[in-house]
């Protein structure tokens, strides 16, 4: 990634500024605010520098657990409050500090994978460990499929809820990321909360939690209300996101069903759809 940095975010309470078409700007991280290549672009940071000198927060609501957040914060300058695990965690960039952390009750995330299996047949499985240096467990024939050099440490299927966890990871063999999602939604969705977030990656999480929940704890830590808020983002796990913002803007890369939902469809990650609408509601002076 560059090592260029954009003007970074610090946790406080939100500037005044009446006049702001937005007063917080929430960002997804993969496939949204980062390329393909995992870099945010210059005119995308140039964007959210001349958002933030307006007076608007930037936060980034992420799936991805703190852990696996923070070297890409790290690397671009962003110092403020994240939303990471699918909201579970509020973490604070700048302190390298975890704010709030969930987990998920181990022993419904293993009634859950057994009712699931039972009607998928065999699963392969990882679990994110809870906190801040919490690894990620990769059960046998579980392949990641997002990001690059992201850790994981091989384990045995027995060993994956050995210790506390924020959530697990499931793939099957056969059905497709969209059919596995709805398939353990069916089985055990009484139990466990179930979504797409990107390709690869279904997750079973904490009955009730979203992205939505973990923002609206962060966006109260700031001072600011969903009706200041614009978000973008480009996964199912996007759309609670989008029902509790006051306006929702997808890529054009984004799955149909938050496509379905959003207020507002801009260009692609890899064209610069971020910096698109931030140009045109925050014009640089």
């Amino acid at each position: 990634m560059s090592t260029t940095s954009p003007s970074p975010v610090s946790p406080g309470a939100a500037p005044s500024g009446g006049d702001l078409p937005y007063r917080l700007v929430a960002t997804d991280l993969d496939g949204t605010l980062l390329t393909s290549a995992e870099t945010v672009s210059e005119r995308t940071r140039a964007a959210l520098a001349t958002a933030v000198e307006a007076g608007a927060l930037h936060i980034v609501v992420t799936g991805r657990s703190a852990v696996w957040a923070r070297p890409v914060l790290d690397e671009i300058g962003y110092t403020g409050i994240a939303v990471c695990g699918q909201g579970a965690q509020v973490y604070d960039a700048g302190a390298h500090k975890l704010l709030t952390s969930l987990t998920l009750d181990r022993r419904l995330a293993a009634l859950a994978i057994e009712k699931i299996e039972a009607e998928t047949g065999p699963l392969a499985v990882a679990a994110n460990q809870d906190g801040l240096d919490g690894q990620v467990l990769a059960g046998p024939g579980y392949e990641l499929q997002i990001g690059s050099d992201l850790p994981v440490v091989r384990v045995e299927r027995f060993e994956l809820l050995d210790s506390p966890v924020a959530k697990l990871y499931i793939q099957h063999p056969r059905l497709t990321d969209d059919a596995l999602a709805e398939a353990a939604r069916h089985a055990a969705g009484g139990l466990v909360g179930v979504v797409m977030a990107g390709p690869g990656v279904v997750e079973l999480l904490p009955l009730g939690l979203s992205k939505a929940t973990g923002l609206a704890v962060a966006a109260r830590r700031l001072g600011v209300r969903a009706a200041d808020t614009i978000a973008f983002g480009d996964m199912p796990n996007d759309i609670p996101m989008f029902a509790w913002a006051a306006h929702g803007v997808a890529m054009a890369n984004a799955h149909e069903e938050l496509l379905a939902v959003a207020d507002e469809v801009t260009a692609s990650n890899d064209e610069d759809g971020v910096a698109a609408v931030l140009e045109r509601l925050y014009p640089a002076r």
